[in-house]
C-alpha cells in the first residue's frame, strides 16, 4: 500500500461513548481515501471504532505500512500518543492531520510523528506521499500545508489553498470500512440505524470559543445534485432508517436548502434525519422545508440563555429568538435539542438564572450542558491564556481538561448543572398535560440539592489542582 489511513476512536475504551452508543464513521479519512484512490494511490483504511489498541498494533506489525496517515481530535489524542511508538517500531513514516495536530504540531512531532498536515488533507497528501516515498522526510519546504522538523528547526510551510469546488471530490470511501456494523450498532441500541454525511465544509461564524483549525472561516457547499447522489447511494447500499447531516450549520444557505429539498423530492428520497443549526438561520419557510424533508430532530446551538454572555461569545444570536424558533420547530413536530455552555468568562449567577429561564420558556425536548473550556487557537483561549491550566498531562488529556484559574470551581459547576437540569425538568412536569409525580418530586429535589451545593461552593475557585 502507498498509505494506511486510520484514526484513534476506540468506542469500547470510552465509558461515556459506550453509554451513548452513537458511533459514526470517520468521514474525514474516508474522503481522503476516496480522493487518493481516484488519483491512483493504493490506500488501506484501518477503522479503529470497534477494535482495540492491541488489534491495531497487531495489524501494523503484520502489514508494516511504509506511511501511516492518522486523523486526531481532542477525544482521540491520548490513544494516538500511546500508539505512535508502535507505528515507529514498524518503520512507518507517520503523518498527522485533523484539528488537534493543527493546534499542537510540535507536541505531536515530539511524541514521534514525522509530519503534521495543516488544513484539508486531500491535495496535501497527493503531493506529499510521492515525495516521502522518493526522498523521505526532508526538503519539503515546497509542499504547502505542512509542519515538520528539519534537523533541529521546526519548519512550517505556507498555508495550502482550500479546495474551491467540493463537487470535484468523490463521495467518501464508505466501502473501505464496515458501515453495516455501525448501522447494526445503532439498531441494537436505538432501534434504528443511522448513516452520516456532510454537505459542506467550514463555518463563517466567529464564535470565539469555537475551533476553526482545519477549515478556517470559509463555507463551501457541494451542489444539491451531488449530495442527493450520495443520499441515493447510501439508501441503495445500506438502507439506513436515519441520516445525520454533520454540517456545522445545515440551514446556513436558504437557497441551497430549498433547491436540495426539491432535488430530494423529485427523486423520491425521503429519509428521517437529524442535524444542527442556529436561530438566525431558521424561519418558518426553512422549518416547514425541514419538516417536509423528514427532519425529526434539530439541534439549536443556543449556548447560553443570557444575551450578555452570547454577546461576549460573539455568537451573533438573539436569545429571545432562540425561544421563538424552538417553539416554531415544535409546531412542525420537529424534536428540539439545545446545547448549553456554562462557565464562560464573565458569567455570573444572574446569567445562569437567565439560562434556566430561557430553557423553561423554550421547553426543548432535550438539552445538553458542558462547562466552557478554552481550545488552543481560539479567541477565548487567547483571552484567558495567562490563566489556562490543564488538569491532566498533555498526552493523557485534551483541551477539554483545560480550566481557567480564578473562575468558579468544577464542583460549583457540577452543582449548577444539577440545579439547571432539575429546575427545568420540574418546570416541564408542572406544565405537562399529565404530570408524573415521581419525576416531578425527583426533579424538585435535584434542583434544591444543586442550588444548595452552589451556595456551599460559591467561594471556591479553580486552582489548577
Amino acid at each position: 500500500m502507498d498509505i494506511l489511513l486510520t484514526h484513534g476512536y476506540f468506542l469500547n475504551e470510552d465509558e461515556h461513548e459506550k453509554k451513548v452508543m452513537r458511533p459514526y464513521p470517520p468521514l474525514g479519512i474516508l474522503s481522503i481515501s476516496a480522493y487518493l484512490k481516484q488519483k491512483g494511490f493504493d490506500v488501506a483504511v484501518y477503522d479503529t471504532t470497534f477494535r482495540t489498541p492491541d488489534d491495531f498494533r497487531a495489524y501494523i506489525t503484520q502489514m508494516r505500512p511504509a506511511i501511516i496517515g492518522v486523523y486526531a481530535n481532542m477525544m482521540t489524542r491520548r490513544f494516538i500518543i500511546r500508539l505512535l511508538p508502535a507505528m515507529k517500531a514498524v518503520g512507518a513514516t507517520v503523518i498527522m492531520g485533523g484539528p488537534d495536530p493543527a493546534n499542537y504540531p510540535q507536541n505531536y512531532l515530539d511524541y514521534g510523528a514525522d509530519v503534521v498536515v495543516i488544513g484539508e488533507g486531500e491535495a496535501t497528501l497527493e503531493e506529499l506521499i510521492p515525495h516521502i516515498t522518493k526522498h523521505g522526510v526532508r526538503d519539503m519546504a515546497h509542499i504547502h500545508g505542512l509542519v515538520y522538523r528539519q534537523d533541529a528547526d521546526l519548519i512550517r510551510t505556507p498555508e495550502r489553498a482550500q479546495i474551491a469546488d467540493l463537487n470535484t471530490l468523490p463521495m467518501p470511501d464508505r466501502g473501505a470500512i464496515d458501515i453495516p456494523q455501525y448501522i447494526e450498532t445503532w439498531r441494537a441500541h436505538h432501534g434504528k440505524g443511522a448513516v452520516s454525511l456532510i454537505t459542506a465544509r467550514g463555518c463563517p461564524y466567529k464564535c470565539n470559543w469555537c475551533s476553526h483549525a482545519v477549515y478556517g472561516y470559509t463555507h463551501r457547499r457541494r451542489s444539491p445534485q451531488v449530495v442527493a447522489d450520495e443520499v441515493a447511494h447510501i439508501k441503495a447500499t445500506y438502507n439506513p432508517e436515519l441520516l445525520w447531516y454533520a454540517d456545522d450549520v445545515f440551514t446556513i444557505n436558504h437557497r441551497w436548502l430549498f433547491a436540495y429539498a426539491q432535488e430530494l423530492g423529485q427523486r423520491g428520497l425521503h429519509t428521517p434525519f437529524e442535524t444542527i443549526s442556529r436561530e438566525d438561520r431558521l424561519n418558518e419557510k426553512v422549518v416547514q422545508t425541514l419538516a417536509e424533508m423528514g427532519c425529526y430532530r434539530l439541534w439549536v446551538g443556543a449556548e447560553s440563555g443570557s444575551q450578555r454572555i452570547l454577546d461576549a461569545m460573539e455568537r451573533q444570536t438573539d436569545v429571545k429568538r432562540v425561544i421563538e424558533m424552538v417553539h416554531l420547530l415544535k409546531r412542525y413536530n420537529i424534536q428540539t435539542g439545545m446545547f448549553i455552555m456554562l462557565g464562560y468568562e464573565g458569567e455570573e449567577l444572574s446569567d445562569l438564572q437567565a439560562t434556566v429561564q430561557t430553557l423553561k420558556e423554550a421547553n426543548p425536548d432535550i438539552f445538553l450542558t458542558t462547562v466552557a473550556y478554552p481550545i488552543a487557537g481560539t479567541k477565548f483561549h487567547a483571552k484567558v491564556a495567562d490563566r489556562v491550566v490543564s488538569t491532566k498531562d498533555w498526552a493523557d488529556g485534551s483541551d477539554s481538561h483545560h480550566t481557567v484559574l480564578g473562575r468558579h470551581s468544577r464542583a460549583y459547576y457540577a452543582h449548577a448543572t444539577r440545579w439547571m437540569v432539575g429546575e427545568v425538568a420540574y418546570h416541564q412536569q408542572k406544565v405537562a398535560p399529565k404530570r408524573d409525580i415521581r419525576r416531578m418530586g425527583k426533579a424538585y429535589l435535584n434542583a434544591k440539592l444543586g442550588r444548595v451545593g452552589m451556595w456551599l461552593t460559591r467561594h471556591q475557585v479553580e486552582t489548577g489542582v
